[in-house]
């Protein structure tokens, strides 16, 4: 599609997004500002799971019977689509986990074991969110690595010579995300990788907040890792998918134990399952697995030259319009090409609950808070801020509910 076939709100709202059309409080028609932290799922998202229960439930992976088999045919199929989202090599580098939190942590935890040790290092930056924090924080408790930490100038970017200084023989790991879910800022992550491996270090990337504005394609970037969760890009919760290369997931150790991921089992010795399924213990959740490929089918046929275009004039659109409010302060990169769909801010000495809360009262729903980035608040001397952000069904008219309810907001102050 180009972007001028993108569908109307309202072909959205009474079509493929049905909750767009809820009113709020019996008043106000919703606005739906907080994709960041969740996006709205389409139709066809929703009813192939649905379809799926009623008529293919059955455990993937272990039975000979027919619901099985298909059952199956469904979650590896589901598989493939990833793989083909991301340009991955084979789907053996497509782990299913339950979002990018797990994604991260798995990394954290097997990479760490197998490669890390006390007095080894990881570089993270200023403006991870807490799942790329606490999870290298549980190794360093347990192993006794140390966190190396890129820091970020006023405007909300990585001061890239910074980073190449915290290289020495000690780094093993870098961790960084690819879009801070708080300022918008799009990292230079080919860059980064590319000096990362200069001095062979490999690089996982937190996809979350990227994946579903961009496209990625992992062979490009080169990136050894690559987390993403299925309810940002318009897909269920509870699923994601971890992207490793084959040579890091072999050398790496289960993240955890059960079935699934074992070849075989004695009380002496057990082997371990071929990748992918190595890391995939337990029953999978098959279902959302299936709502996610239709989600990322639903991205693809839209297509991301639309969807940026439409996303690109949304974001300068509203920065120029948020501008108009007298005491606005808005935090991240000035130019709108370093800064993806999310806009965080604050209005004079309004907090920014009070803020959320009266403009939720006029039907507009944004996030409120310290958006899981406690270390990035610390270094902007603020508590939290209010954050509105942007998905493919939003549109210029959301954006005036925002400013305009915004400015009925600070008149009650």
């Amino acid at each position: 599609m180009q972007i001028d076939s993108l569908p109307t709100r309202e072909g959205l709202g009474k079509g493929l997004f049905p909750i767009l059309g809820k009113v709020i409080y019996g008043k106000y028609p919703l606005v739906y500002l907080d994709n960041a932290a969740t996006t709205q799922k389409p139709r066809q998202v929703v009813e192939a799971m649905t379809e799926e229960y009623y008529n293919v439930n059955a455990n993937v992976h272990r039975g000979v019977h027919f619901l099985s088999q298909q059952a199956t045919d469904l979650h590896e199929a589901s598989r493939e689509t990833v793989r083909r989202f991301l340009n991955a090599r084979s789907t053996t580098e497509i782990v299913f986990t339950r979002g990018t939190t797990e994604s991260i942590n798995l990394v954290a935890s097997c990479f760490g074991q197998a490669f890390m040790k006390e007095g080894d290092e990881v570089i993270l930056s200023e403006m991870e969110h807490h799942s790329n924090i606490v999870s290298w924080q549980l190794l360093q408790a347990r192993s006794g690595i140390r966190l190396r930490i890129v820091p970020i100038t006023d405007d909300g970017l990585l001061k890239m010579d910074e980073y190449e200084k915290l290289f020495n023989e000690r780094t093993k790991i870098v961790s960084i995300t690819h879009v801070s879910n708080v300022l918008g800022t799009i990292n230079p992550v080919k860059d980064i990788i590319r000096i990362a491996h200069e001095h062979g270090v490999p690089v996982l990337i937190d996809g979350a907040q990227s994946t579903p504005h961009m496209p990625i394609d992992v062979q490009e970037l080169g990136c050894d890792f690559f987390a993403f969760s299925g309810h940002k890009i318009y897909g269920p919760t509870g699923i994601g998918v971890l992207y490793g290369k084959e040579e890091w997931l072999d050398r790496i150790p289960p993240y955890m134990g059960g079935g699934e991921m074992i070849k075989t089992v004695s009380f002496e010795r057990t082997t371990f399952n071929e990748l992918p399924y190595k890391f995939e213990a337990g029953t999978p959740d098959y279902v959302a697995s299936t709502g996610l490929a239709q989600a990322l089918d639903f991205v693809t046929s839209i297509g991301f030259d639309a969807i940026q275009a439409h996303e690109r004039d949304l974001t300068a659109y509203a920065m120029q319009r948020l501008m108009e409010v007298e005491d606005m302060k808005i935090y991240g990169p000035k130019e709108v090409s370093l800064h993806d769909a999310v806009i965080s801010f604050q209005v004079g000495n309004i907090h920014h609950l009070d803020m959320g809360t009266l403009l939720d009262r006029l039907g507009i729903a944004v996030r409120t808070g310290h958006h899981c980035a406690e270390p990035l608040m610390r270094r902007l001397g603020i508590e939290g801020t209010c954050r509105a952000s942007f998905a493919l069904y939003n549109t210029r008219e959301d954006v005036d509910a925002l400013v305009e309810g915004i400015k009925r907001v600070k008149q009650m102050f």
